[in-house]
Formats: structure tokens, C-alpha cells, sequence
């Protein structure tokens, strides 16, 4: 549902201004806030309908997922493990890049010499919904360890392309400043750089299309997983919290380090923290395909 809120954002300014665009943004959450309201007989019946009626379900009394959980008890390794597991899932997740490429698809499409850069954008939402569609299919099969290390392989050899077309195109007399990549840039290509765009272009695609497959759904997948039930809520949160802290960040240096990095720089940049998540996946996140609550905690456990 996130990927496709994104595609529909990417339709709508490709149609609005940014000034209507933005008033459409409030659209969905004021919806969602209204019917929120005096819902609460309803909630219960769907809950009940999911549960079953015959399991006689009752409301937990208010504070109940955090009974039972104290600091002391993150000395445990069943319950320090998947909660660092679970914070640097996130941070990887966010260090690749993903919310910065995201954010500025467009310019970074302009810099590119890409004519049509609103056009372009629309297609990378399209793949971004695809590939994750296709994910959530495969996962069960493929193993959550194996597509979050194929996507880190695929962000590592994209992110490196795209730097590279940056450094190839940096001495050309139509990129003199590429330290201004989000200030406003001409669009019409120069003939040197007809086909290193198509790089530029691919490289880009190639790296959604990595990051749908593992790093964007299955860190979110294996935080529901990988907590005991008691600290579920806590770690949660926690979790929720890095992610868009360093969402945050890095959406917000993003256009420092392009000045003190250059493009290709920053690119590369993230191509490293790629090779990182790729290293902690492969030594440090378990498999929890298949496997119950009860057999993950035993693995952090050592039993």
C-alpha cells in the first residue's frame, strides 16, 4: 500500500502543481481521521470475524502488550538480539538511499538529461509496485535472508553505476556544477551525453527494482517476527522510530553531501552502506522462514 501511495503521488504531480498537490495530501489522512470516529462496535466485529467467533474473544485491558517488560531484561540475548537485528534493519534500510532517491527522482532525472523527468518518475513508481508485488509472492519460497542479500547485491552494483555515470559526465562542458544537482537545471541534452543518460536512467530503475525486492517490504516483515510477544510493542516502536529518524536525516543531508561529496560521491557513498547491508544480512539476520515465534527465540537464545 505504501509503494502504491507513492505511484499515486508521482501521478498526481505529474497532473498539479505542487501547491494542489500538497492540498491533496491532506486528503487521505483527514478521510481516514473522520472515519476513525464512533467505530468501535464494527472494530469489534471485524476483530471477531478475523479471530473467529467461538475462540471467545474479550479487549485486552489497556497496557497489556508492555506488562511483563523491563530494561533489565535486554541483557537477555532472546530479547537484545532481534532488537539490535531490528534497529539496523531499519538503518540500512534508510543509509541506502532509498528516501532521498525517492524524493528527488525528478531533479536527479533532470541532472540526467532525461526530457520528460515527471514521466520518468511515474515509471520508477511503477516498477517500485511491481517488484514488490513480485516479493511478496516469492518470499515464502525464496527465504527472507536470500532476497534481502540478492536486493543489497542489486542496490551495490546500481547506486556504483550511478556515481559513475556522475564522474564520467562531470568534466562536460553541460555539467559544470554538478554540486548544484538540486538546483534548477536545463534539460536539453548534450549529444556527448545522449547515451551515458540511458546509464543514469537504468541505474536508477535497477535500484528500485533491488531495493522492492528485499530492503524495502522485509525489514517490516521481520520486525513482526523476530520480537517475543512481551516486547513486541516496545521494540516495535523503537524500530519505527529509527526508521524515519534516519529517513529524516538522510533526506536531509542529502543535498549536503552532493556538495561536499559531488554526486558521485554521495552515490558511492551509499553503494558502501549497501556492502554493509549485505555483510549483516549474511552474518548476522536469521532465516524465519517456515519457523515459530517459539524456534526464532530459541535460535537468539542459543538453545
Amino acid at each position: 500500500m505504501v509503494v502504491t501511495g507513492i505511484l499515486l503521488a508521482y501521478l498526481a504531480g505529474w497532473i498539479l502543481e505542487w501547491r494542489w498537490l500538497a492540498v491533496l495530501g491532506c486528503v487521505p489522512p483527514s478521510f481516514m481521521l473522520l472515519l476513525m470516529c464512533h467505530k468501535r462496535q464494527e472494530a469489534l466485529a471485524a476483530v471477531r470475524f478475523l479471530w473467529g467467533s467461538e475462540q471467545g474473544w474479550e479487549e485486552p485491558p489497556v497496557g497489556a502488550e508492555h506488562q511483563g517488560f523491563q530494561l533489565a531484561q535486554l541483557r537477555r540475548p532472546g530479547i537484545y538480539k532481534p532488537f539490535a537485528i531490528g534497529i539496523l534493519l531499519m538503518v540500512f534500510q534508510q543509509l541506502s538511499g532509498i528516501n532521498a532517491v525517492m524524493f528527488y527522482a525528478e531533479t536527479i532525472f533532470e541532472e540526467a538529461k532525461f526530457k520528460n523527468s515527471s514521466l520518468a518518475s511515474v515509471i520508477v513508481g511503477v516498477i517500485q509496485v511491481l517488484f514488490t508485488a513480485g516479493a511478496a509472492l516469492v518470499m515464502d519460497r525464496a527465504g527472507r535472508r536470500l532476497l534481502l542479500a540478492l536486493s543489497g547485491v542489486v542496490m551495490v552494483f546500481s547506486t556504483s553505476a550511478f556515481g559513475t555515470y556522475f564522474r564520467l559526465t562531470q568534466g562536460s562542458p553541460s555539467n559544470s556544477s554538478h554540486a548544484d544537482l538540486l538546483a534548477p537545471v536545463s534539460v536539453e541534452p548534450a549529444d556527448p551525453s545522449v547515451g551515458l543518460a540511458w546509464l543514469a536512467v537504468g541505474s536508477m530503475c535497477l535500484f528500485i527494482a533491488g531495493f522492492a525486492v528485499g530492503w524495502g517490504p522485509i525489514p517490516w516483515l521481520l520486525m513482526s517476527e523476530i520480537f517475543p510477544l512481551h516486547v513486541k510493542g516496545v521494540a516495535t516502536g523503537v524500530c519505527v522510530l529509527t526508521n524515519w529518524l534516519m529517513a529524516f536525516l538522510v533526506t536531509k543531508e542529502f543535498s549536503s553531501l552532493m556538495e561536499v561529496l559531488r554526486p558521485y560521491g554521495a552515490f558511492w557513498l551509499a553503494s558502501a552502506f549497501c556492502v554493509g547491508s549485505v555483510l549483516f544480512t549474511v552474518f548476522c539476520v536469521p532465516e524465519t522462514k517456515g519457523k515459530t515465534l517459539e524456534q526464532i527465540t530459541a535460535h537468539f537464545e542459543g538453545r
